[in-house]
């Protein structure tokens, strides 16, 4: 992300308060209106019963209209603290995303500063917060391969130093009208406590990783130390989830048995119910879905090319040989290759549970489940633990054969051609896999389509489609449907303002319109292919399994026709929301049921280096932010359930796929539970069916 760098707002040097707070702006902290310079953006003060506030209108001609407020005397130093807080209000009539950039000198919008956002709906108030993370270097380039570090000297790429923060942004995410904010206390708060990892922890700093996959140099607690201690932890926890069976009220699929009796179908289904949405189990019970993804047992990293980085190395031992192998890499250091890879989580799972520990896991992980008030298995889980009757459990089929549209980009990916012959064929093939398992499967809720696909503006694919060559199908079907509606390319022209000499002439072009020029017909194409993919992966579904439901394709951003365009085909509308709540998050494809597909918190309090896409400071924090999180979509009377990403902890040195090493798992990479979120899941479900029913 990047946002423009404004110019300066002088306020007063902090203020330091009996807790660890400083104050940067409050009601008896004013602010010079006459220094603010603005983007695209006007700024007053306002009073109110909270006290003086920044009232700021934005625009919407640029992408992040707003305001910068700049430290007095060069930089603030907020190396005590942990995180910035701005509270705030939602005073326009649309929802707002708003962002706030703390930066460095020579910040960017990528490099020199971190950033955190908060989505309000109109009338809303709410507290946007950002981690004020410090980033380690890749110790001289002896280590890569890694989305975070052991921390270190700052890092341009991806922290602060936080004693030289030198300016905050505060901006409206890509709006497409206008908005206004009220802003009233910003501070810095919470007590920073530094990284379980640091590159001052030993000399020589390698090997780094012991034998079961952890950080080598530091301890924590819950940390495996030994073989023994494998064992004694499986012991211990056998004894507690004997204990502590399901969440009371529940019934097998983990429905409300002790809440109202609807219509049973046999199989899972929505219905609106006293003004919520709910799923309905296949016993005929309100379900709200508390669910996890990713519930299985191999994990890679990739040991190629990291000689000297790993202790007592298991992968040379003959047992070890199934956690060893290949796998190919989209993104990061070994992008386009299949570096060799070992599971550390296997080869752990294999040393607690013994050789048939496939299914002693496989067991341990499903009374886990009930006894911490799980009742779904997530996207990309183990099919053998999905298929045992005991936990409901979501499919996923994609699109990944088809033929893309050459002119479109994403971060995963082209988007898919749907007007392509072979785009149905690519669905049904993947569908047809589900045949005779899932499909038909009581305790299968229904099924995703793709992932986090590229669905830009509401223009974007009809661009793409033009400036892919002349034989790209959604180009010529572009091309058709304004010959149709224009006859004449003259016509076109003067619509767009352009100067094609033929419709084989704007095949050929890979040129695009104004977007204001051609702006109806561009979305008039984008509606029409965003229906074509819904509706099409809907046909495959029902076609196969007619009982299971289509939850959509996860949206990790969607604009209002592609968001209207799964709302009209798709059962449950689903999104990857990583956000620190979806309490009031509105939905353009109007009233249908919604579920989080992945939400996660991370922290650095357990030897890894990498946070995730959220960030908090430790454990407790995390288990606070989860409850918070689950129990604010279970007041949202769209929400059907969330589901975290993931099970495990990433590995600590990366995933194959893209260098990830998150630290975002129920449990760690030696199969040790964090305790703060398995009893605070516990918590949600006892709470979820009575918070989700309130009015």
């Amino acid at each position: 992300m990047k946002l423009p760098l404004l110019a300066a707002l002088l306020i007063a040097s902090p203020v330091s308060l009996h807790s660890s707070d400083q104050i940067l702006f409050d009601s008896s902290h004013r602010v010079d209106l006459n220094k603010i310079q603005s983007r695209d953006a006007t700024v007053s003060g306002t009073e109110s019963p909270e006290g003086f506030m920044l009232r700021i209108a934005t625009g919407h001609q640029s992408q992040w209209p707003g305001i910068t407020i700049s430290a007095s005397g060069g930089s603030w130093n907020l190396a005590a603290n942990s995180a910035l807080t701005l509270k705030m209000k939602n005073t326009g009539q649309r929802e707002a995303e708003v962002r706030c950039r703390v930066d460095n000198p020579g910040a960017d919008g990528t490099k020199h500063c971190v950033t955190g956002s908060l989505s309000l709906a109109p009338g809303k108030s709410g507290t946007l917060r950002v981690e004020l993370m410090r980033a380690g270097d890749s110790l001289g380039g002896n280590l890569f391969g890694m989305k975070g570090y052991p921390a270190g000297p700052v890092s341009e790429e991806s922290g602060i130093d936080s004693s030289k923060v030198t300016a905050l942004v505060i901006s409206i995410r890509k709006p497409d009208s206008d908005h206004e904010i009220v802003v009233w206390d910003i501070r810095a708060t919470g007590d920073y406590t530094p990284p379980t990892a640091s590159l001052t922890d030993a000399t020589p700093f390698l090997p780094f990783i012991d034998t079961f996959g952890q950080y080598k140099h530091r301890d924590w607690p819950g940390k495996t130390k030994s073989l023994d201690d494998l064992i004694s932890k499986r012991e211990a926890e056998a004894k507690t989830l004997d204990a502590m069976k399901e969440p009371p009220g529940w019934d097998q699929y983990g429905g409300w048995s002790a809440g109202p009796t609807l219509k049973a179908t046999g199989f899972f289904r929505t219905e609106k119910y006293h003004n919520k949405w709910w799923l309905v189990d296949p016993d005929g019970h309100l379900f709200f879905s508390q669910g996890i993804d990713c519930i299985r047992s191999i994990d890679s990293t990739p040991v190629e090319e990291r000689d000297g980085w790993f202790e007592d190395f298991p992968g040379g031992r003959p047992e070890f040989n199934p956690f060893c192998g290949t796998s190919f890499a989209l993104l990061g250091h070994y992008a386009g290759r299949s570096p060799k890879c070992f599971s550390f989580s296997g080869a752990n799972l294999l040393r607690k549970y013994g050789p048939a520990w496939r299914t002693a896991y496989s067991e341990i992980v499903q009374k886990r489940l009930r006894s911490w008030g799980i009742n779904t298995i997530g996207n990309w889980s183990d099919e053998n633990i999905c298929r045992m009757d005991r936990t409901p459990y979501t499919e996923s089929i994609g699109s990944a054969k088809a033929k893309m549209i050459q002119g479109s980009k994403g971060y995963w990916g082209k988007f898919p051609d749907v007007f392509a012959p072979d785009f149905s064929a690519a669905v049904r093939s993947s569908m047809a896999t589900k045949g005779g398992k899932s499909a038909g499967d009581p305790w299968c809720i229904g099924y995703f389509s793709d992932n986090e696909m590229s669905w830009g503006d509401d223009t974007s694919l009809a661009l793409a489609a033009l400036k892919s060559p002349y034989d790209q199908p959604a180009k010529r079907e572009f091309v058709s449907d304004l010959k149709a509606k224009y006859h004449d390319i003259r016509q076109l022209n003067s619509a767009w303002g352009t100067n094609h000499t033929s419709w084989e002439a704007l095949l050929s072009s890979c040129e695009v319109p104004d977007k204001k020029m051609a702006y109806g017909d561009l979305t008039a194409f984008y509606t029409k292919a965003s229906e074509t993919y819904f509706s099409t992966v809907r046909d495959v579904i029902k076609e196969v399994a007619p009982n299971q439901l289509y939850l959509g394709c996860r949206f990790a951003d969607a604009n209002d026709l592609a968001a209207k365009a799964a709302s009209k085909y798709c059962d449950i509308v689903s999104y990857n929301l990583y956000r620190r709540s979806v309490e009031d998050f509105q939905f353009a494809g109007g009233d249908k049921p919604l579920l989080v597909g992945e939400f996660h918190f991370g922290a650095l309090d357990r030897g890894l280096f990498h946070t995730g896409l959220v960030p908090v400071a430790n454990q407790r924090e995390r288990a606070e932010s989860y409850r918070n999180y689950v129990l604010g979509a279970a007041r949202n009377p769209l929400f059907v359930g969330t589901h975290w990403f993931e099970w495990k902890d990433e590995p600590t040195t990366g995933r194959v796929y893209d260098g990830e090493n998150y630290q975002i798992g129920f449990v760690d990479v030696a199969d040790a539970p964090y305790p703060e979120m398995s009893e605070t899941s516990r918590q949600v479900a006892e709470e979820m069916y009575r918070v989700h029913s309130e009015n």
